[in-house]
């Protein structure tokens, strides 16, 4: 059915108000005057700004009405019949004489059959005026209208500059890919920047139309679109998670059928190990988007906002589908408390019921230090697909670790005795290995030196790492980890 048809059958079935929550307002306002005809009512419109306007007719605004309190006054007093569009009106909602009045015309519409109808891009019905009111949700469009949609912008373009649009079909199925989860003018919007550009349509265009997407479904930075992902070249061990990962790619890019298709994995660990970069490093060997959430973000005083912050981020997620979904340090954001008023049960409840619905193509990678201060219904089977233990890294690890950040910070590794680096620095994580090789070049740029062994060796020898200070809470962690899970190594 189609969203006029739907909206028809709202406005037909004597609910008195009716809302609806879209980015998209004229084209709301257009389908409601496109059927003036067959409701047969006469079409209001109101803003703060211009007051009341009937538009079926096209007359004036009346800006007599333009206070939210006379409009809604004048309204119920006239008991003229129509549909009564607001816009914009949400702010005037927490207003207890403007919740009276709108009670008000909806107990009479059996007599005036005044149907108020609210356009918000976010809308918060007062709980006195919910009986009353049925919300319509404008579709989003499919994949064929987008491809017409594009269709026509490149048509439009090539009229305006008489040639052709440059395309093959991968980058046009690409383009119309990514554009899925907008509005029609959202999507028109960023079409016609990649088409206008240069008159073509390239592999080029996709992570620019990707990062515009992302700028209009984030929620309040609560998600984050982590622009750069990681290679598992830069990323030392992991053996086994590559190995995972690598046999479950062709299944989650649609290149394999019949299999079901991997949901996510939660990485536990020693701190420093490496799991945020491993997250990363997932995204870059699928090759799809990273998305983080910021727990700390999502938290409101309110009841029910934190989950419905929850709910928004998760649902812009799969908007951006394909993605790689991290949360990091899932154990701060999930663990149930009784001193919060039920709010981290809601939170928790929530993420679970989405974990487990969940049908887009959302690879969730969550990160946690402390495994005790996660509820057991999210670490029980079948919520991830596997639990993998990053632990300190081993010798042979070590050295790799070393010869990483040496390349990264331009230094050649042949020149350093990698193995002595590895023995001396037994227990440390990799965090710690690559501050011992940063402190080390700050010594030797002091010291007007070239950097050498022995300046990382003593920066190894004056370092307690954390398998030390911490050492009974690691040990503790690994004797947990050590049946339950899968290492990493």
């Amino acid at each position: 059915m189609t969203d006029s048809h739907d909206l028809e059958l709202v406005l037909k079935s004597h609910i008195p108000i009716v809302v609806i929550e879209t980015r998209e307002e004229r084209r709301a306002v257009n389908l409601i005057q496109s059927l003036q005809f067959s409701i047969g009512l006469p079409i209001y419109q109101w803003t703060v700004t211009e007051g009341l306007q009937r538009i079926d007719l096209d007359y004036e605004p009346q800006r007599l009405n333009s206070e939210p309190t006379e409009v809604l006054g004048n309204i119920k007093a006239g008991q003229n019949a129509g549909i009564y569009t607001l816009l914009d009106f949400h702010p005037y909602l927490e207003e207890p004489t403007h919740v009276r009045l709108l009670k008000d015309i909806a107990l009479d519409y059996h007599v005036t059959r005044q149907t108020i109808v609210f356009i918000s891009h976010d809308i918060t019905v007062p709980p006195e005026l919910k009986n009353f009111t049925a919300l319509v949700e404008l579709k989003l469009p499919d994949e064929a209208t987008l491809r017409d949609l594009v269709n026509d912008i490149a048509e439009e373009w090539s009229k305006q500059n008489r040639k052709k649009v440059k395309a093959n079909p991968k980058s046009f199925d690409a383009l119309v890919k990514n554009l899925s989860g907008l509005t029609h003018s959202e999507a028109r919007r960023l079409a016609r920047i990649a088409i206008y550009d240069d008159g073509a349509i390239t592999p080029s265009d996709i992570p620019e139309v990707m990062k515009a997407k992302y700028a209009l479904l984030s929620k309040e930075g609560m998600l984050h679109f982590e622009l750069g992902t990681e290679k598992f070249s830069n990323v030392g061990g992991f053996r086994k998670l590559k190995a995972w990962l690598r046999q479950r790619q062709p299944v989650f890019n649609g290149e394999l059928d019949g299999l079901d298709k991997p949901k996510g994995i939660l990485l536990l660990g020693v701190q420093g190990c490496g799991k945020s970069l491993a997250a990363k490093a997932v995204a870059g060997v699928l090759g799809i988007p990273l998305l983080r959430i910021d727990f700390s973000a999502m938290f409101n005083k309110y009841h029910g906002e934190t989950e419905r912050n929850l709910r928004e981020s998760l649902k812009a997620a799969e908007v951006m589908a394909p993605c790689v979904l991290w949360i990091d340090e899932l154990e701060k954001g999930i663990s149930v408390s009784d001193s919060d008023g039920g709010t981290s049960k809601r939170v928790l409840g929530t993420f679970l019921t989405w974990m487990a619905e969940k049908k887009s193509a959302v690879f969730l990678v969550a990160t946690a230090n402390e495994i005790d201060a996660l509820p057991p219904e999210l670490v029980r089977k079948g919520r991830f697909d596997e639990i993998f233990f990053v632990d300190l890294p081993d010798e042979m690890t070590r050295a790799l670790i070393y010869e990483i950040h040496l390349r990264k910070r331009d230094f050649d590794s042949n020149n350093f005795d990698l193995v002595r680096l590895a023995a001396a620095s037994n227990g440390f994580s990799g965090a710690e290995i690559e501050q011992s090789v940063v402190a080390a070049i700050y010594t030797a740029h002091a010291n007007n030196i070239e950097l050498s062994n022995n300046h990382i060796l003593q920066e190894i020898k004056i370092t307690k790492p954390l398998s030390v200070v911490m050492e009974e809470k690691i040990t503790a962690l690994r004797e947990w980890a050590k049946d339950r899970t899968v290492p990493v190594d």
